[in-house]
């Protein structure tokens, strides 16, 4: 069975900076021979976590939208790379409402998984691809703390990623070839590592 891998695009903008890189870095994971999945936020119904506690007891959400159709990709996945601009140092609304229920992932692995078991990710791998429109220092601090917290709810570590500054204009990307390479060689690597490691 190949190495899955699963993108998903948080931007609202279609065809944008993020949209383009987490193309070129599914193309670099798929030449690798990793079978690829996408989730475009921006396209699914997904409603916010009620904070009903539905979820404690089963690891199951009870709420019936779109989300019901990502939860088997989240659980499929070897590799995910998430992709959003920067909105108030953080990810979009979109993928915010996605991130906000993998509560229910977060209580299945409580349920499954003892305190010592918890201490490793079983899962596979989570990466982001961030773009913000300035350059501030601390531009990235917030989205990567998010992000991080994503991940562990999916019982997958958090590897890093690709971070650029100064992408406002839709096609920022296409005018520095070398961040698209830099996307090309992520998605390439990313397969790379799970592969030796298993």
């Amino acid at each position: 069975m190949g190495i899955k891998v699963l993108g998903i695009y948080g931007s609202a903008r279609k065809g944008g900076n993020s949209d383009q890189l987490l193309d070129k870095t599914l193309e670099g994971a798929e030449a690798s021979g990793a079978v690829i999945s996408r989730v475009y936020a921006r396209d699914r119904k997904i409603r916010g976590c009620l904070a009903c506690g539905g979820c404690e007891k089963t690891g199951i959400c009870v709420v019936k939208d779109d989300m019901q159709s990502v939860y088997p990709l989240f659980e499929e996945a070897d590799i995910i790379f998430l992709a959003s601009p920067i909105y108030f140092y953080s990810v979009t609304g979109q993928v915010k409402l996605l991130i906000d229920r993998a509560q229910a992932m977060w209580s299945k692995r409580m349920l499954e998984k003892n305190v010592e078991e918890r201490k490793r990710y079983d899962s596979g791998m989570g990466y982001l691809i961030a773009v913000g429109a300035t350059r501030g220092k601390n531009l990235f601090e917030g989205v990567e703390l998010t992000v991080r917290y994503f991940f562990d709810a999916l019982d997958m570590s958090y590897e890093g990623g690709i971070f650029f500054r100064k992408m406002d204009k839709k096609n920022a990307v296409t005018e520095n070839l070398e961040t698209l390479k830099d996307a090309l060689d992520l998605g390439i690597k990313a397969v790379d590592v799970i592969r030796h490691k298993a």
